[in-house]
């Protein structure tokens, strides 16, 4: 039972904390001068050579049509109103087509990317940081912490820049560019020989969003272990004549990875817009690209339900992270009873 009230305590904290991010989403996106409007008359003036003057009527016809002529708290309420009542995110005015079909597979792919880099990344990162804890000073714990710092000070974009200059001038690969090769763009459903194809085009990103994930992973398991490893407890269990593997994986390696449990949360974000920052980059069609084509044409609700959703999924990744903490260490969930 206090399990239960623990996870619906987190749950109602949520719901004013979505509410304000909706807000705050729908003002940044509109904080920008002009609308799609603004865009579409410059680019018909640009093609058509039309005057602004003449094209008046019709961008006027067209903002009430789309429904920017309204006040920007009446577009909010009727776009939040939409989005909870039947899940409408609106229509993208670039691609006259619900925003949920224009994300579509998308939003997916990076999700999927990123648990898969969230996990993996995770893991290396906890497995380097006991290693390097448990073998401090040494080669080991050298080699480790050089890659986690190197992980840490270089950019993302800059390791994607140095990996797509390998890959298109040095290798020739010719996996660039998109999700899957022509002869699987038409094939429907998944197989093996479509899924290790997928790999083969995005296994730049998982490399870089990789490594970067585990170098913040490995410092901070490191730490912890180190200050663990020096408790008054550890003293006490290895003066019962514990053997040195029981008093690390029974009592040290579990109250390390408090911190960094309660990190994956946030690390989940940093996995989703580190993936978005990559894929720009290569030019793999999931979020990122859409996110910059989006801007740029001022597809509003487009932009605003990929921002929204990336903000949700940061919550419900620390909602997550709370109920595996607590599942870990019951004084968490007791404490906050």
């Amino acid at each position: 039972m206090g399990f239960l009230i623990f996870i619906l305590r987190r749950i109602m904290v949520t719901i004013p904390l979505l509410i304000g991010i909706s807000i705050a989403t729908f003002l940044i996106i509109n904080a920008v001068p002009g609308d799609y409007v603004d865009g579409w008359i410059g680019r018909t003036m640009s093609m058509t050579g039309q005057s602004r003057e003449a094209l008046m009527p019709r961008a006027m016809e067209l903002r009430a049509q789309l429904g920017l002529d309204q006040p920007l708290y009446v577009q909010y309420w009727y776009w939040i109103k939409n989005i909870v009542v039947s899940g409408d995110f609106g229509q993208s005015f670039v691609h006259s087509r619900p925003v949920t079909d224009v994300i579509g597979l998308r939003l997916w792919r990076s999700i999927g990317i990123a648990l898969v880099t969230l996990v993996v990344g995770q893991a290396i990162g906890v497995f380097l940081g006991i290693y390097a804890a448990t073998n401090q000073y040494r080669l080991g714990d050298k080699l480790a912490t050089f890659v986690a710092f190197m992980g840490i000070v270089i950019p993302k974009f800059v390791v994607a820049l140095i990996m797509l200059y390998f890959l298109a001038f040095v290798w020739h690969s010719p996996y660039l560019g998109a999700l899957y090769s022509a002869e699987f763009q038409v094939q429907d459903g998944m197989s093996f020989a479509k899924l290790w194809n997928m790999f083969l085009h995005v296994w730049p990103i998982l490399f870089i969003s990789i490594w970067a994930g585990q170098a913040y992973t490995t410092r901070m398991m490191r730490g912890n272990l180190l200050d663990v490893m020096n408790a008054q407890y550890i003293e006490t269990a290895r003066a019962k004549g514990l053997s040195r593997r029981r008093v690390l994986f029974k009592h040290a390696v579990p109250n390390a990875l408090h911190p960094v449990i309660m990190n994956m949360g946030a690390r989940f974000d940093y996995m989703i817009k580190g993936e978005l920052e990559i894929a720009i980059v290569l030019g793999i069609p999931t979020l990122g690209p859409l996110i910059i084509a989006s801007v740029s044409e001022r597809d509003m609700y487009v932009v605003a339900a990929i921002f929204l959703l990336v903000a949700v999924l940061l919550v419900i990744g620390n909602l997550l992270a709370d109920i595996a903490l607590a599942l870990l260490d019951p004084r968490v969930r007791k404490a906050t009873i």
